[in-house]
């Protein structure tokens, strides 16, 4: 007589016991994108850091998830705040590729918007306009660069506080499919939120981000150069770092992004000696060597300012 194999049981499923954290981080890629902050961002210590945490709050937010215990969708909407150019645009996009990872977004996009795009110029021209970013945004992440200027109490006409009013719904109803990142000075910022409660009861998580050293900014130089295939020789790195020591003491220092219009400038004065200096045909390291006098014909070296300009909207204030 043949014996029919049993049928599998069918009983309700049974949560897991134990979850295993190391094998979760492997598994969820979330090694590849720390390194690669790591790798492509000099200094931010702090910033790293805080990033660090987020992913073990959501490794252990999932593993909880994993293990039956009750849990809720965690509140990541964050607020970047530091000078300019200090990486926040692109930890930004790290952080949605992180998120994506994850899975708390769906595509793991990053949308970077500023007023312009979210606040118009006439009734009934801001609520479609604000709608259609958070259309795009959806699945990712919106990051708002200065995101102080949403709020202009000044101007009674002013349209921003309907945009702001469509966040805030948005941020509370669609947390689960959506991460918002205000961005701006750390003192403006603070008087935006103090303005505005409802922002500050739906920001979870904080994030300063420091100016860079000297040193971290000459090594920054470093990796711009060699990214487009130039080179500063040693009197060109030295009146680099004396260049650095002087221009930050001046207004409108932008950190990293003051540093790359130096360097284009310093390009711009390399190939212009090159024209007039060259005596004959000129080899690749003759053609991607920064000089010590491309650097120092900046006006920083005669006490002028450089030529990095205020946004007109500060400038105005």
């Amino acid at each position: 007589m043949t014996t029919e194999p049993a049928a599998p049981q069918t009983g309700p499923q049974t949560a897991p016991q134990t979850v295993d954290l190391a094998a979760a981080y492997e598994a969820s890629g979330v090694r590849e994108v720390l390194k690669e902050l790591d790798d492509t961002m000099i200094g931010l210590a702090p910033v790293k850091q805080r990033i660090r945490e987020t992913a073990s709050l959501l490794l252990v937010d999932q593993a909880r998830r994993q293990l039956g215990l009750a849990t809720e969708t965690p509140t990541l909407h964050m607020s970047f705040t530091g000078n300019p150019g200090t990486g926040k645009t692109t930890v930004a996009l790290k952080m949605a590729d992180l998120l994506h990872r994850l899975g708390y977004v769906r595509k793991g996009h990053l949308v970077t918007v500023t007023r312009d795009d979210l606040v118009g110029q006439y009734i009934g021209h801001t609520a479609p306009k604000t709608k259609e970013v958070l259309k795009k945004a959806m699945g990712g992440v919106l990051f708002i660069d200065e995101a102080y200027y949403l709020y202009r109490p000044e101007n009674e006409r002013d349209y921003g506080q309907e945009a702001i009013e469509i966040l805030l719904q948005v941020m509370e109803n669609n947390r689960d499919d959506l991460v918002v990142i205000l961005a701006g000075y750390a003192d403006r910022m603070d008087r935006f939120f103090d303005s505005n409660p409802g922002f500050r009861s739906r920001i979870a998580h904080h994030i300063e981000f420091p100016d860079y050293s000297n040193e971290e900014l000459l090594k920054i130089a470093d990796v711009m150069l060699t990214e487009q295939n130039y080179t500063l020789d040693p009197a060109a790195r030295t009146a680099m770092a004396d260049y650095i020591a002087a221009r930050r003491g001046q207004p409108h220092f932008a950190n990293a992004r003051s540093i790359r219009n130096a360097l284009d400038r310093a390009r711009l004065r390399q190939a212009n000696r090159l024209f007039n200096e060259a005596a004959g045909p000129l080899d690749g390291t003759a053609l991607s060597t920064i000089a010590g006098a491309d650097i120092l014909a900046s006006r920083v070296f005669r006490g002028g300012l450089d030529v990095d300009r205020k946004p007109a909207k500060e400038a105005a204030e």
